[in-house]
């Protein structure tokens, strides 16, 4: 009997065991570790700020293209302006003929002129200009359809676009969220907190050194996506608003601003020029000494860091 006692104890022991191994394993898996969720967070925000810079260039495309609709607008005054003309001498003409009748409409349009060879040219030259304002108008007009129509197809493609982008957006920032509340309830603080730039800044002339000192000043700003200060900023947002600071326009899209720059190589690089990264996805501004300050995530501030934060793609200058 004491030996079946003996037995049954460890029997329970073992299912007990079991039983908090199994919960630990459970609670394992229910809790990343600290390392994974960081890793999911900065998976998250890599493709939220790909999503945004998307979304930053489908906005400067569809600005552009509600810019041409207008001007194509306004192309067409000058040849509404020409019809009415040409009507006008018709209107001219024909009230002419009914309260004077057909000579005397001749004499009423025609009076300057010495003889009937002189006056049969001055009606051929009206009858042509009529006809050329017409001919001109009638195909202002059909073209300014054609191309209006192409603008709306355009613009409604863009429009649709812009909404996709802004919906994967909210998708990822929801993901984002979630990752945030559950590193915070296991580990604290997902985020953090920016701090001012309070050291040296480097003197550095001309436009780059506009450039690089309002970087400097930047160093703490927390980031915000489709931003460009003087809040928040994102990486395209921080370096278009610098180098706005230096009286230089670059487009708020980091692949925008690659096209919008000088190629150089690494060992030509000074001061003021722009590092990109992840395909164009990332943009930071070259301060000296290896370093960038660059807008990197959501929950981050503006930050002076390595070049090497991970493998540029390329390097621009601004001219």
């Amino acid at each position: 009997m004491p030996h079946a006692r003996t037995r049954l104890r460890a029997l329970a022991v073992a299912v007990l065991a079991i039983a908090i191994s199994g919960t630990s394993a459970t609670a394992a898996h229910a809790e990343p570790s600290k390392s994974e969720l960081t890793k999911k967070i900065d998976k998250a925000s890599d493709q939220l700020e790909d999503v945004v810079e998307s979304y930053n260039k489908m906005k400067i495309s569809l600005k552009k293209t509600k810019a041409d609709e207008k001007e194509l607008i306004a192309s067409l005054g000058p040849a509404k302006e020409a019809l009415v003309a040409a009507g006008a001498q018709m209107n001219t003409i024909a009230a002419s003929a009914y309260k004077s009748g057909n000579v005397g409409t001749m004499n009423v349009m025609l009076e300057g002129a010495d003889n009937l060879m002189d006056r049969m040219s001055i009606l051929e030259q009206i009858s042509r200009s009529r006809s050329r304002d017409i001919a001109k108008y009638t195909a202002t007009t059909q073209n300014f359809a054609e191309r209006q129509a192409a603008l709306k197809a355009t613009q409604d493609k863009q429009a649709a676009e812009v909404k996709e982008l802004s919906d994967r957006k909210k998708k990822i920032e929801g993901d984002l969220k979630e990752l945030y509340a559950m590193r915070t309830a296991a580990y604290g603080s997902a985020t953090e907190t920016g701090s001012r730039y309070t050291g040296p800044i480097p003197k550095i002339s001309g436009s780059a050194g506009k450039a690089v000192t309002f970087a400097y000043n930047a160093i703490g700003v927390m980031y915000d996506y489709g931003a460009d200060g003087p809040n928040g900023y994102d990486c395209s947002g921080l370096t278009s608003a610098a180098w706005r600071a230096a009286g230089k326009s670059l487009p708020h899209n980091a692949a925008a601003q690659y096209s919008a720059t000088s190629r150089i190589s690494r060992s030509q690089l000074q001061p003021g020029d722009l590092v990109f990264y992840r395909s164009n996805g990332h943009v930071g501004i070259y301060v000296g000494g290896g370093q960038i300050i660059d807008a990197s995530r959501a929950g981050q501030p503006v930050k002076k860091r390595s070049i090497d934060i991970m493998t540029p793609n390329g390097y621009g200058r601004i001219g």
